[in-house]
């Protein structure tokens, strides 16, 4: 039998003057960040999280305004959260080494645990309008317990970007 001919992948880049900065290669992939504290985090954040705005999402909650600082707070981070996970699973902070990422992470991770506290007390505090053994008051008490973990997440990473943060500054 003859062999067929194999193909040959050659990657090429160029420099070009405006784009010293930013490489052209393809995005990596960082397989190992799951296992670690802060990858374990981002995954809980966000399971958590998208139980905290479906459980009220599910609900009339639009009948209690604080409900709505909540749904904002819980979808708001949850983005803000699957973008980030998007951007350390690619290691695309290594493409853009301009933004100070450590910073951005320390501020991004306190910015959502002080939130979701604040939304976490709104939400159990609401729990008044609801009637015991109704679905609101089952799905909101079910949303105030899973924001106060969230928040807790979000604390831990706040912890560990903070150490990240200290190291980086005492590298300096």
């Amino acid at each position: 039998m003859e062999e067929s001919p194999r193909s040959r992948t050659v990657i090429t880049s160029h420099s070009s003057p405006h784009s010293d900065n930013f490489s052209t290669s393809t995005l990596a992939y960082d397989k190992h960040f799951i296992r670690t504290v802060p990858g374990f985090l981002i995954i809980a954040e966000i399971v958590l999280g998208l139980l905290v705005w479906t459980l009220i999402g599910g609900t009339e909650y639009f009948r209690v305004s604080a409900f709505g600082w909540v749904m904002f707070v819980a979808v708001f981070y949850w983005v803000l959260t699957v973008f980030f996970l998007i951007i350390y699973l690619t290691m695309a902070y290594t493409r853009i080494p301009q933004v100070p990422w450590t910073t951005v992470g320390l501020c991004f991770n306190s910015s959502a645990a002080v939130l979701y506290l604040s939304a976490a007390a709104v939400d159990a505090a609401s729990l008044s309008r609801a009637v015991k053994g109704q679905h609101d008051f089952n799905s909101w008490a079910a949303s105030t317990f899973f924001a106060f973990l969230v928040a807790l997440c979000y604390l831990g990473n706040a912890y560990f970007s903070f150490k990240s943060w200290r190291s980086q500054e005492e590298g300096q």
